[in-house]
């Protein structure tokens, strides 16, 4: 009995990437809702101008005349943040290449959901802001938050198909790429072009790497610092840095599948053979040497881009975008900032996310079926993409990074923070009462 809960436990563990990627992001979904909470508590405490306050302290290294300082926020923003995205580019990359998005048939559904559910809110947005300090707001009711949006699925239990989940974590994925492209070619300061030239010979020197099939994931990650730096100093936006690291990251293993499979069981075979000498004389250096051999063999048949993802993510989801939550959703909210919601940054926010992410990805995916070029899977019905389509509407983590890009004035800033706030809370309330409500899954 025991031996064959053991072997149900091994089976157990052997899961598709995606479908880990959702468990790890809905989990972080409730430790960000957390820190998020105690942000928005500490600062509308007596304690609320020094909370924001600290985050604007400065810190940093020094070597010499050189010197690199930043204040905490920014760290955060800047440096922190180029981990999260480094994580979000191996993702889209992992997906791209073998998984949800591999194929034109699997890609369409989500791909056209997205791309509705990113140009609908940012035309709503622009129909209330088309001349006035709020112009360069477009991209912040784009994004999606998909931990947040996963976490909310996860309260719903097994009455959510999977299918489902996976379809809220593709359309979200793509959502990402257009982030990552607004950022890119939208918010960038202006350009010092010998640094971008520094910055455009490292990364040709991690394409090389890769051309030569170099392996080692620690040159890669050392070159990656030199890459976020000189983006940094050259006024592109350092963290895509972290998603240019990730497409050059090996996404082939460096022993096949048959050599792997024919070495261990040699191994295990050989162990095998001696178990009655080993009971009855241990030889601990002979299976330490064999156990090692076999772990130095799964290393090798897992790619680097597998191996990076899975010593990131955990610390994205459980650190760094709870800590980015926790720095960014200080907003005092009085009633000077809540008389201010009716202005065309907050409107626009907030029609952006409430009503244009649900709309764009519902009517964009009902085209795409309706003229077949998407399919819609069976186990899923139109309110339930009317559901995911509001969970899409939590823009918080990408919105919140955007409001930093687009907005300097600090009142600005608090205000477009508490639109997403708004949105965000009113769009996972109706997404989890239509997914509570409407096609519960038969058990």
């Amino acid at each position: 009995m025991i031996q064959f809960l053991r072997k149900t436990e091994i089976f157990r563990r052997i899961k598709d990437p995606l479908a880990e990627f959702v468990r790890l992001e809905a989990f972080s979904g409730i430790v960000l809702m957390f820190f998020t909470i105690l942000a928005l508590s500490i600062s509308n405490s007596a304690l609320g101008e020094s909370f924001i306050a600290y985050w604007k302290n400065y810190s940093g290294i020094q070597f010499g005349d050189w010197i690199l300082k930043k204040s905490f926020l920014h760290w955060i923003n800047d440096g922190l943040m180029a981990v999260f995205f480094f994580v979000v580019g191996l993702e889209i990359k992992r997906e791209l290449l073998t998984g949800g998005l591999s194929s034109v048939k699997k890609a369409s559904l989500p791909f056209f959901g997205a791309i509705g559910g990113m140009l609908i809110p940012a035309l709503l947005y622009v129909s209330f802001n088309i001349q006035g300090e709020g112009t360069h707001g477009w991209g912040v009711p784009m994004a999606t938050d998909i931990a947040f949006a996963l976490g909310i699925l996860i309260l719903l239990g097994k009455t959510i198909p999977t299918s489902l989940k996976l379809l809220l974590t593709s359309i979200a994925i793509v959502d990402d790429i257009g982030a990552v492209m607004v950022i890119a070619l939208y918010y960038t300061n202006e350009i010092d072009w010998i640094y971008l030239l520094y910055g455009g010979g490292i990364y040709a020197v991690l394409w090389l790497f890769n051309t030569l099939k170099v392996r080692n994931i620690t040159v890669y990650l050392i070159f990656g610092v030199f890459l976020w730096y000189v983006l940094l100093k050259s006024g592109v936006h350092a963290t895509l840095a972290g998603i240019l690291l990730a497409i050059t990251i090996p996404a082939r293993a460096s022993r096949n599948l048959f050599d792997f499979i024919g070495s261990n069981q040699e191994l295990l075979q050989n162990l095998k053979a001696k178990t009655s000498e080993l009971q009855k004389k241990p030889n601990e250096k002979f299976i330490q040497a064999t156990v090692s051999s076999i772990e130095s063999n799964c290393l090798k048949v897992i790619s680097p881009l597998q191996r990076l993802e899975h010593l990131f993510h955990p610390w994205v989801a459980y650190l760094i975008v709870p800590l980015f939550a926790f720095a960014n959703a200080g907003v005092i909210i009085d009633t000077e900032l809540t008389s201010r919601v009716i202005e065309p940054i907050s409107l626009g926010i907030i029609a952006g996310l409430f009503v244009g992410k649900p709309l764009g990805i519902f009517v964009f995916s009902w085209v795409a079926v309706k003229f077949k070029i998407a399919q819609k899977p069976s186990e899923i019905c139109w309110a339930q993409i009317v559901g995911i389509g509001f969970l899409g509407g939590i823009g918080f983590t990408m919105s919140f990074f955007v409001t930093q890009l687009a907005f300097f004035d600090d009142e600005v800033l608090s205000l477009a923070k508490f639109a997403v706030l708004i949105a965000s809370f009113m769009s996972g309330v109706v997404g989890f009462l239509i997914l509570k409500l409407f096609c519960i899954k038969k058990e």
